[in-house]
């Protein structure tokens, strides 16, 4: 039973299981967390976090905080995570904020919004430069 409460407690994003009549204080979560290279896709940090505290959804947080418009923090999050679950080349991970907290994405998209939703659209499009759907016959033709 103990066991079960600590896990709820976990998901709730509690830092304490608290048996006192007090308010359990909710951690504060830090921005993205800095991963090291090469990044695998079973990282075992990544595969921990609960819905809503994935990296990507720390970077959306990022993102707003510092003024990106909406559609366009949605679509970097988009990027960051299938940087990550389609297991881009390292060197697009780190154009993907994955070597840097996406601090760069952020720059990027508050300096010239149009380069990075061209850019950040151009790579979810092609899913990391490894092929493109060719419209008149229906196909992915890969570039592997």
């Amino acid at each position: 039973m103990l066991a079960r409460l600590k896990n709820i407690y976990k998901l709730a994003g509690m830092s304490k299981l608290s048996f006192s009549s007090l308010t359990p204080i909710a951690k504060t979560r830090p921005a993205m967390k800095k991963f090291p290279r090469p990044l695998d896709i079973f990282d075992s940090k990544v595969l921990d976090c609960v819905y809503g505290q994935y990296p990507w959804d720390d970077w959306e947080r990022d993102a707003l905080a510092a003024g990106v418009p909406n559609d366009l923090a949605g679509l970097g999050r988009l990027t960051v995570r299938e940087a990550y679950q389609h297991g881009w080349d390292d060197r697009l991970k780190s154009l993907c904020g994955w070597y840097d907290r996406g601090r760069r994405m952020i720059r990027l998209a508050l300096r010239s919004p149009g380069i990075a939703e061209k850019r950040w659209q151009r790579l979810l499009d092609t899913d990391g430069y490894r092929g493109e759907y060719n419209e008149k016959t229906g196909q992915w033709v890969s570039r592997l």
